[in-house]
Order: structure tokens, then sequence, then C-alpha cells
């Protein structure tokens, strides 16, 4: 009878505790659902007033977000996995590519860059994405904290030789804030390395259709 007693306890329990956890898998459900819609349309726009401001909307008349490619791991970006680089057209016409980079050997750890090329290989613009530099110190290469970011601009392999895409401590064109050399010098390169695979890849970017 004790025990019998004890069975019904526990099978009352775990019904209980079923149908709450029923109640509560559908509500994260519902949440979710009328949730995604409005976190997807701000997602978007934000990446498109990050894309405004490496690559001028008169440049392109494509959605850019529509547009894009897969990008396999690759050693020139620094992407460890599949990411997408998105294609600007102009009449059909490739006007630029935006790609995405990382320096593994930032001061700090990672930094993540957008680079936006126009379809002669020249810069339109690079933003850091996100790092982990010593606020004060290396985050300058952030454009909330200072114009170094646009020494890149309308810079390209063909403007400048690779042997000067360094640091002015290291014999290239580029400066840097006496004291933090090491963050620069990850970005050089990894914008550099960047304009490499465009220049290998481009007639595989370009053929890219909206």
């Amino acid at each position: 009878m004790f025990n019998n007693a004890i069975f019904k306890n526990a099978l009352k329990t775990a019904i209980t505790m079923l149908a709450f956890a029923s109640i509560g898998t559908s509500l994260l459900a519902y949440v979710f659902d009328i949730t995604r819609a409005p976190i997807e349309a701000s997602e978007k726009e934000a990446r498109l007033a990050l894309f405004k401001e490496i690559l001028p909307v008169n440049v392109y008349d494509n959605d850019l977000l529509k547009t894009t490619v897969e990008i396999d791991p690759n050693d020139l970006l620094g992407n460890r996995v599949s990411t997408i680089a998105n294609i600007a057209k102009f009449n059909n016409k490739t006007a630029g590519v935006v790609l995405e980079a990382i320096a593994h050997d930032g001061y700090s750890g990672d930094i993540k860059l957008l680079i936006a090329i126009r379809a002669d290989g020249s810069i339109s613009g690079v933003r850091v994405l996100a790092h982990k530099e010593t606020p004060g110190l290396g985050d300058y290469i952030d454009i909330a904290h200072g114009k170094w970011i646009k020494l890149f601009d309308d810079e390209s392999v063909h403007k400048t030789p690779i042997a000067n895409w360094q640091v002015k401590k290291d014999g290239g064109k580029f400066d840097y804030m006496v004291g933090a050399t090491i963050t620069p010098r990850a970005v050089v390169k990894a914008v550099l390395k960047a304009l490499q695979f465009y220049e290998i890849n481009k007639q595989t970017l370009f053929a890219v259709t909206p």
C-alpha cells in the first residue's frame, strides 16, 4: 500500500513536470517565432549600414545581401569556416566585392575585418567587425576610436608594392601608434592577403549573378 502511494505520487510529479516542460517549450517556440523576423530585419539593417560605410550605395544597384558567394576556408582570408562574400553589381557588371577576413595574430587575439574592394582591385573601405585589443592603446584600429583604418582607402597591390605593405617600423608605408605595433601590423598583413585573394579569385567572384 505504501509503495503504491509512492508510485502514484511519483507518477503525478512526472506528469506535472512533463506538462510544465511542454508548456515551456511551446512558449519558447512561440517567442522565437514572433521575434525572429524583427531580429533578422534588425541584423539586415545593421549589415547594410556597415556596407554603406565602406561601399557607396551609388556604385551598385543590386541587393548586396542576396548577391553572395560562399567562401570556403582559405589561408589568405584567415577564415577557418565558410564565410559569405557580397558582390556589388551595377547594370549587371561587377562593381565591387565585400569580403570578411580575420587576422589571427592580433596582440590580444583575432581581429575580424570587413573589406570592400572595387572591381579594379582598389580598396573602397575597411572596417573592424570585432577585436579584443587593449582599450586606449590597440583599439585605435576601430573607426569608433580613430581614423587609422582609413589609411587603406584607395590602396591596392598595384598602387603599393607588396614589400611596402608593412608598418613604418618594419620599413613599410603604414603609420602606427608607438607602443602598439603588433595590432596594426596584423591588420596590414590581413588586408594585403585579402587583396591577394581577390586578385586570384576575381574571375570567380565576377561570375556571381544576382
